[in-house]
């Protein structure tokens, strides 16, 4: 499930790729399937990492890696182990509303980022994610945990201060916000809940199959109630 839309990343052959904060490996996947590109995932949990490259593995195994090759390794945002300049894209995904000192974290991303590269940084919808807070402290009240909301204009205000440009937007999953108030609803940790079963179920068909009726849905709802913000920044020229 990308919250990332890619054709908005310029990604080409002899492109390099770094998945910041990449969780699980989902963007980092899928930048590996890209022909000639050079994927880099980089998260702060070294299981997230250990699970990305298994999966990046994986993908070799079964001859779906057209990439040039990868890495996967423990980082923190706040101090990225590469050099100027150094990736074609960056995606930052569901990241910023972890880190405390998120203005480093943002001049990091702008710093390794190639003039004229892609930026993309997504956070959790000040909306969604408010009745979140509303109905569980559980939900944001934990160690590594949400530390703040994001209105749209302080997200972007914080990457261009870093010195990006913002270049478009976009809201995504909106079908997945009712299944968080739900969550929060009977309890995070809840795992004995039928309505909460049966939404996920719903979700991961939704995830596998791909019907046209769920995508026309979350079409038409994202603007509403999508839970992801993402938004696309370019570093400018020198």
């Amino acid at each position: 499930m990308l919250t990332v839309r890619f054709d908005r990343l310029r990604l080409a052959p002899g492109s390099r790729f770094l998945d910041l904060g990449c969780g699980e490996g989902r963007h980092a996947c899928e930048a590996h399937m890209r022909e000639g590109v050079f994927t880099v995932a980089v998260d702060l949990d070294p299981e997230n990492v250990r699970k990305t490259a298994d999966f990046l593995s994986g993908m070799d195994r079964e001859g779906m890696g057209k990439g040039a090759g990868w890495e996967a390794f423990p980082a923190d945002a706040t101090r990225l182990p590469f050099p100027d300049g150094h990736f074609s894209a960056v995606v930052c995904s569901e990241v910023m509303e972890h880190v405390p000192d998120n203005r480093k974290a943002a001049r990091e991303i702008a710093r390794v980022l190639a003039p004229g590269g892609i930026a993309a940084v997504s956070v959790p919808r000040w909306f969604p994610e408010r009745v979140c807070w509303a109905l569980s402290d559980e939900y944001h009240s934990n160690a590594g945990g949400h530390i703040r909301i994001y209105r749209r204009r302080e997200l972007r205000r914080l990457m261009e201060r870093a010195g990006l440009l913002h270049r478009g937007e976009h809201y995504a999953h909106a079908l997945h916000a009712p299944y968080w108030w739900l969550k929060c609803l009977v309890g995070v940790r809840r795992e004995d809940s039928r309505a909460v079963k049966l939404y996920h179920s719903l979700l991961v068909w939704d995830i596998v199959k791909r019907p046209a009726l769920t995508r026309v849905l979350d079409r038409l709802l994202n603007p509403v109630l999508g839970k992801s913000l993402v938004m696309y920044f370019e570093k400018p020229a020198p």
